[in-house]
């Protein structure tokens, strides 16, 4: 069978996207490698009539929904390599499994890569988070730790305000800031750290204190930690795709890629802000798009 579109990623984006095309009429297969970025996560939050459910259950609705779709498979199984054919593209997983496709939709989303302190992953997810717009009202006007160790510690610390004014801004060791911005954020009554972090310390995933590698240790209830960004999935390079200076994806209004009949979604385009909301909005343009020149391609064949 020659697939419409095959979609590589089953979170909000893949399957916006399958859900979409579903209803479009197009034979679409959407491998679910069943990694989710969020796993950690409790709650997702900001995406209306769904504020504050849990991931797991978002994807049970979302394939839920999909299921009445009979045109659209959802398979189990990681992508492990694409080929280009005369057809499209051939899809082969772990297993062994090749189906062939007209068109892909990559929708791998991120990783995180976080600074290697101890005690992180044992907070990460309950107390300590990456993105205020989906965690800050949780964490309002609590003793906060913000981390981070590029350049967009000074505008987060500035966002995180909004939430709490009792802010403990980290660098992690790195020159994060510059002397004025120290200076202004202090004066605004905020604590610079410039020390490395040695380790987060606390209880059942509740953040306690921050320990610096000089032995001060600061008392905290939750916090941020801003990650460096990975893709999940390398096959947008490995297809030729260009990329932006953030590492996305570049993409048109409609999920085009400069490589023919590729398209991207989610957080695998944008890569930030990585919301929930933004990345299931993403998946329907691209698939929008998709069809609309599948339509166009197919219509003279009648």
């Amino acid at each position: 069978m020659l697939y419409d579109c095959a979609i590589i990623g089953g979170g909000p984006a893949g399957l916006s996207a399958a859900l979409v095309l579903g209803r479009a009429r197009r034979n679409v297969i959407v491998y679910d490698s069943n990694k989710p970025r969020n796993a950690v996560t409790q709650e997702s939050h900001g995406f209306l009539t769904r504020d504050g459910i849990k991931p797991a259950e978002f994807r049970r609705m979302a394939q839920s929904d999909i299921s009445k779709y009979p045109s659209v498979r959802i398979q189990q199984a990681e992508v492990t390599v694409i080929n280009r054919t005369y057809a499209g593209f051939e899809v082969i997983t772990s297993q062994g499994e090749r189906v062939e496709a007209r068109k892909l939709i990559l929708a791998t989303g991120l990783r995180e890569v976080f600074p290697e302190i101890t005690g992180l992953s044992q907070f990460y997810g309950k107390s300590l988070f990456n993105c205020p717009y989906c965690d800050g009202w949780e964490l309002r006007d609590k003793r906060l730790v913000l981390v981070a160790e590029g350049p967009h510690l000074f505008h987060g610390s500035k966002l995180i305000s909004n939430w709490s004014r009792d802010l403990l801004v980290c660098t992690n060791g790195h020159r994060s800031l510059t002397p004025d911005q120290i200076a202004l954020l202090e004066r605004k009554g905020m604590k610079v750290m410039q020390q490395p972090i040695a380790a987060f310390e606390g209880k059942s995933g509740q953040l306690e204190q921050v320990v610096f590698a000089n032995g001060t240790r600061v008392v905290r209830e939750g916090g941020f930690v801003t990650p460096k960004w990975a893709h999940a999935a390398t096959f947008g390079e490995r297809l030729g795709c260009f990329t932006n200076d953030m590492g996305g994806i570049v993409t048109d209004g409609f999920g085009r890629t400069n490589v023919k009949d590729v398209y991207a979604a989610g957080d695998a385009s944008v890569v930030a802000p990585s919301q929930l909301i933004i990345a299931a909005a993403e998946g329907s343009r691209a698939a929008i798009g998709l069809n609309g020149d599948l339509t166009d391609e197919l219509f003279m064949q009648w």
